[in-house]
């Protein structure tokens, strides 16, 4: 966590002069692909690549790679595991890596949100063996929509609707529902909020205690392409597995074309 936040504060150094130009803010370049743990309907262009990673408890650490391969398409790759950041053995999650795909088949208009498909296999937190299960389930195949409003500055609304491909040996395998929304503070800064109902995580064997997962987030655009944030998870305390304070987590991302 250190070596992250120092490597932040480089970032800051060298970047401060540059425009801020990344997912956050009034003057954001980039649409949002996720609020924190739900996807949006926004994608990157065509001929842009994104590169991220969370820094979430346990030491977990998350990289991502996405691209826009097409107009309104975009693939990409994931990989991390938990312990990476700490002392003793990383555990690497399973292979093969997270692969996640979206398209968005209807933009935004007036009167009309924007509308998405895709699927995403990643999940996040610990990887429990036995279940075979991440803490925080993939979001697999999805449906998103996105409407954005002018409301002091920018306000966001977004809808989920999903379902987990490949965590079901707890038997709780689900259509899923998640609403979020994204709020612009200023030029640089936005503040995120989601609500995930996890009706795929409310069952005598699964992780959740039917409260749901509510997380919220803060973004700022720190140069040409960068954001960072800090987010709190599950402030309901829901999980039955580890009833503490809601979790904590870093993020950044970097967007760029090729």
């Amino acid at each position: 966590m250190k070596n992250f936040i120092l490597i932040l504060m480089i970032t800051f150094i060298y970047l401060q002069s540059a425009v801020a130009q990344g997912t956050a803010g009034e003057d954001a370049k980039y649409e949002y692909r996720t609020l924190i743990d739900m996807p949006t309907a926004g994608v990157l262009e065509k001929g842009y690549v994104s590169l991220s990673s969370e820094l979430l408890p346990y030491g977990t650490v998350i990289a991502r790679v996405e691209a826009g391969i097409l107009k309104n398409v975009n693939i990409g790759l994931s990989y991390g595991g938990s312990n990476i950041i700490g002392s003793g053995l990383p555990d690497w999650y399973p292979f093969p890596p997270g692969v996640n795909l979206k398209i968005r088949f209807m933009d935004e208009t007036i009167l009309t949100p924007a509308i998405a498909v895709g699927f995403d296999t990643q999940g996040k937190g610990e990887y429990f063996q036995d279940q075979k299960r991440f803490a925080i389930k993939a979001p697999g195949l999805f449906a998103a929509v996105t409407k954005n409003f002018s409301f002091l500055g920018y306000l966001s609304i977004n809808g989920l609707v999903n379902y987990t491909l490949l965590e079901d040996k707890d038997g709780d395998n689900f259509v899923n529902l998640m609403i979020g929304a994204e709020k612009t503070i200023g030029d640089s800064f936005s503040l995120l909020a989601e609500y995930n109902f996890a009706f795929n995580d409310n069952s005598s064997y699964s992780f959740g205690a039917g409260k749901g997962y509510l997380n919220l987030g803060i973004r700022w655009s720190i140069g040409n392409g960068v954001t960072v944030g800090f987010d709190l998870r599950d402030l309901l305390q829901n999980r039955e597995w580890s009833p503490n304070a809601a979790d904590r987590g870093l993020m950044i991302d970097f967007i760029q074309r090729i």
